[in-house]
């Protein structure tokens, strides 16, 4: 097994002699918007949090090219079961960026009702296939597992994908999910977001290894390393994997190797740890950045249809987090539903107790909300 890092796009716009084309043009136009999208929802985001209107934010500004080129590999009914960084993906899957702004702010419009920490995005409908984000390391892993465990034995031919950083690599729930998957030849893809940091933990302290890839041959499956902030060669290998998965020829480990050109959160100081000149680096190595110089030298976008994607952006964000700040608060009522399957009589108490205290304060509420006791 090679731990050879797989690159097509090289980080001056040009590509190697090996790269052949598996992506149109509209698509590849695609991917970009995309990538701009993500991009200003971090940048907006952030700014949302610093200026107190929503408490907290984890972004993935330069990871962009990770997930959004290899999600768009997979087809509408597999499942993803993310990390906190690959909101793309549900810009792909076609959520609304008012929704978004909605679950940041735990309003009354968010699907959570503000139960689900910000930016811990979380929706049931059928056609996301989005399983909800965790904040806890690597728990999703074994849950894409368990999907791709029922996929198999029901014969279904959609597959999982399960995202994480290189800090999760360290958690049980990842070697035990290799290892199962592997001896069941299941239907699921890893792929490992490695940007260099688990919070201040640099690569380095977290494993001695070649590369995570190269983890994966422990397991008995294969592993492969990739430049992650290159679009083609992410998407080549995650589609090979894709391919691999649906014609029963098992799991796949794919590190895509990249850098957060962030903070952890916006909790976080990244100066406080981290080297100026490796975060210098890393910025001559953005993903978008690679991308236009790669569009506009194969002649699918110009100067002007760069600026237009950008503007179109951010006037898509200005007006969904204008709509999700007109948005009330929940209903203290939404307390006490969706916990228990039925609910217990305390709680019935306790609700129509609510009930009674609004009205006698003059507060409009619904009296069908009342539980018969």
């Amino acid at each position: 097994m090679s731990t050879e890092i797989i690159q097509f796009l090289r980080e001056d716009g040009s590509v190697t002699d090996d790269f052949e084309s598996e992506l149109d043009n509209n698509q590849l136009k695609e991917i970009y918007r995309l990538m701009v999208m993500t991009r200003t929802f971090d940048e907006r985001s952030l700014k949302l949090q610093r200026s107190g209107r929503v408490g907290f934010y984890i972004g993935c500004n330069g990871q962009e090219a990770s997930h959004i080129a290899s999600a768009f590999a997979f087809g509408d009914k597999d499942w993803f079961f993310p990390s906190y960084r690959n909101a793309g993906i549900l810009f792909m899957r076609g959520v609304s960026i008012k929704s978004m702004i909605c679950q940041m702010i735990g309003n009354a419009d968010d699907p959570c009702k503000g139960r689900q920490m910000p930016c811990h995005f979380s929706y049931r409908e059928d056609n996301l296939n989005f399983v909800s984000i965790s904040s806890p390391l690597a728990t999703q892993i074994p849950h894409a597992v368990g999907a791709a465990f029922a996929a198999k034995y029901q014969n279904k031919k959609d597959i999982s994908v399960s995202y994480f950083g290189d800090g999760s690599t360290s958690e049980g729930d990842f070697h035990v999910s290799m290892n199962f998957a592997a001896v069941y030849n299941l239907p699921t893809i890893f792929i490992c977001e490695n940007n260099q940091w688990a919070i201040s933990v640099p690569i380095h302290k977290q494993t001695v290894s070649e590369s995570i890839a190269i983890k994966a041959q422990a397991y008995g499956m294969e592993g492969v390393k990739v430049d992650g902030n290159d679009i083609l060669a992410v998407y080549h290998v995650t589609k090979k994997a894709v391919e691999k998965a649906k014609n029963g020829l098992g799991p796949t480990l794919i590190e895509t190797y990249t850098y957060r050109l962030g903070a952890h959160s916006s909790s976080d100081d990244a100066t406080r740890y981290r080297p100026d000149v490796e975060h210098q680096k890393w910025v001559k190595k953005d993903p978008l950045i690679r991308t236009e110089i790669y569009l506009k030298n194969l002649g699918v976008l110009t100067d002007d249809d760069i600026k237009d994607i950008k503007q179109k952006c951010e006037d898509e964000l200005t007006e969904g987090i204008n709509e999700a700040e007109k948005v009330g608060q929940p209903k203290l009522e939404t307390l006490f539903y969706d916990v228990y399957k039925e609910v217990p009589y305390n709680l019935k108490l306790q609700m129509n107790e609510l009930i009674d205290e609004q009205k006698r304060l003059g507060e409009s509420v619904d009296d069908s909300m009342a539980f018969p006791l």
